[in-house]
C-alpha cells in the first residue's frame, strides 16, 4: 500500500495554513484532514467533504 497525502498549501485559503497530511490507508488520511479541516479551516464534516478528499489525495509524501 502506498503512502498518500494531503497538502494544505494546495487549498489557499484566508488561514494559509501550511499543514500537509499523510498516512498508508486512505481511511487514516481522511479522519485526520476532517479533524484538522474542522478544527483549523473550519469544514464541515460531510459526505461531500470526505469524497473530496479521497478525490484529491496524492500519492508518496508531501514536498518539503
Amino acid at each position: 500500500m502506498a503512502r498518500k497525502f494531503i497538502d494544505c498549501r494546495d487549498y489557499p485559503g484566508d488561514i494559509k495554513c501550511t499543514v500537509a497530511l499523510s498516512a498508508d490507508s486512505e481511511e487514516e488520511l481522511v479522519e485526520a484532514v476532517v479533524q484538522h479541516g474542522r478544527a483549523v479551516n473550519g469544514y464541515e464534516d460531510t459526505p461531500e467533504f470526505r469524497d473530496a478528499l479521497r478525490k484529491d489525495m496524492k500519492e508518496g509524501s508531501p514536498p518539503a
